[in-house]
């Protein structure tokens, strides 16, 4: 019989800490108003990766198993606090590659945020919709994706994926 899946290694942060790490998220969203300070931080890991949770809810992950660096928003997070900012617009025919956990193509990329650069977080969404479907990392800038040749975002956590069904 297997175990249930769950996050491991549980911590909450200081509220000086979780102010920081808002205001960084904040600042790499376009501004977007995330959590209200008076919400319990945490981060936690899974399989490898660091998670942070806000009010025990998943919202966010981190590069490696421990959180350090950049956080990014889940698909989970961004359905919840709307960001604009750091987007991918794939066009319909790639969602299902993508929500399969496929890496973004640039020949299906139909617009993508300029102010990307390589090795940055971005979240991918459909272009009918504008809903999320998956987070990644660039793998070449954003001015150079549209239209382009080749793999354009390595993804990282996808919807469906065992990150997104994971309950805190």
């Amino acid at each position: 019989m297997s175990e249930e899946p769950r996050i491991r290694r549980r911590a909450r942060l200081r509220n000086k800490e979780a102010k920081e790490l808002h205001d960084k998220l904040s600042a790499n969203l376009g501004g977007a108003t995330l959590w209200p300070e008076s919400a319990a931080v945490e981060t936690g890991e899974f399989q490898g990766r660091a998670l942070l949770l806000v009010d025990n809810v998943l919202v966010g992950l981190y590069d490696g198993a421990e959180p350090e660096g950049d956080p990014f928003l889940s698909v989970r997070g961004l359905l919840k606090f709307n960001p604009t900012a750091r987007a991918v617009t794939v066009d319909m025919g790639a969602v299902k590659f993508v929500t399969n956990g496929a890496d973004v193509m640039a020949p299906g990329i139909v617009e993508a945020d300029p102010a990307l650069k390589e090795g940055d977080w971005c979240w991918v969404r459909d272009e009918r919709n504008k809903k999320p479907l998956a987070v990644g990392k660039c793998i070449v800038a954003g001015g150079t994706m549209v239209r382009g040749k080749g793999k354009a975002v390595k993804s990282i956590h996808y919807l469906g994926d065992k990150i997104w069904t994971l309950e805190a």
